[in-house]
């Protein structure tokens, strides 16, 4: 909020290079946010589809999340007056393969009980088959 008080201000005072800057800062905040959410939301969804392959079952609880998480990083990713999405395929795929890890090492609190540590579950699972998973429910939840 401050930050459009901030840019209404350098437009009524006609400082039009100050306003650019500050538009540009605002940019990079909303696609920081967006970043971070998909982010979020793609670590949830590993780790279930990690838990999922490792136990080779799928509770309701775990398809509802994994639904609820394609859902949220569908919408989030979409850019509604511009059309097309904040992240690429190439990006997305990216924000897979960097929050694999870390949904690895939550998968290890549920997973078996918490019985095996992440490089074990790690050994337990086929990493390029749940990231190829996660692209593959994505694409076709935005395709539907």
């Amino acid at each position: 909020m401050e930050e459009l008080l901030e840019l209404r201000g350098y437009i009524e005072g006609q400082q039009y290079p100050e306003a650019l800057v500050l538009i540009e800062e605002m940019e990079e905040m909303s696609r920081d946010d967006k970043f971070n959410r998909i982010d979020s939301f793609m670590t949830v969804l590993l780790l279930h589809l990690i838990k999922k392959q490792a136990e080779q079952r799928l509770t309701r609880s775990w398809e509802l999340s994994i639904l609820n998480s394609i859902r949220q990083i569908v919408k989030t990713n979409k850019r509604r007056k511009a059309g097309g999405t904040y992240l690429s395929q190439e990006q997305l795929i990216e924000v897979i393969h960097e929050a694999y890890s870390f949904a690895l090492k939550n998968a290890t609190l549920e997973a078996f009980g918490g019985a095996y540590t992440a490089e074990q579950l790690g050994n337990m699972v086929i990493r390029e088959e749940i990231e190829q998973e996660a692209f593959t429910l994505i694409q076709n939840y935005r395709n539907e």
